[in-house]
């Protein structure tokens, strides 16, 4: 198997995590600051292609009653700007992921600066990580 890539779409940057090999576990990766679609892309298309990913998954902004998100739109074109790089992408409810990472920041006593720089990469590995969990084949098992 390969490395999955775990996106979390926000208007100033693009949270980036990557699973192991064996899609057990996510980690976070990288933040790409947002500069155009077509920056954004090349940025992109360098991780999918040094890191052979084939597969995704794309933050899906949806509001707390299940309706799509001002961002929904932004994420789609992200969604078809990877599937136009080749890779097979998956959507995943990300409601509070950036709540939770931020929570998690904060007990970690991370400065405000410091939780800024990182919390949409860790975000993003919520996402996967929950992608990864709801997708485990069965009897593989997640407790080594």
């Amino acid at each position: 198997m390969s490395q999955v890539l775990g996106v979390d779409v926000g208007t100033r940057t693009l949270g980036l995590a990557v699973s192991d090999d064996a899609r057990r576990v996510a980690m976070p990766l990288t933040v790409i600051r947002r500069a155009g679609m077509a920056r954004d892309l090349a940025a992109l298309r360098t991780i999918v292609e040094e890191r052979g990913i084939t597969e995704a998954v794309v933050g899906l902004p949806l509001n707390l009653d299940g309706s799509p998100g001002a961002m929904t739109a932004e994420a789609d074109r992200i969604v078809a700007a990877l599937e136009g790089l080749g890779v097979t992408v998956h959507r995943e409810d990300e409601r509070l992921t950036t709540v939770d990472a931020e929570r998690m920041l904060i007990e970690a006593d991370l400065s405000r600066r410091r939780r800024r720089q990182v919390v949409d990469k860790i975000a993003a590995t919520y996402i996967l990580q929950d992608w990864l969990d709801r997708t485990a084949a069965p009897g593989r098992g997640n407790d080594a």
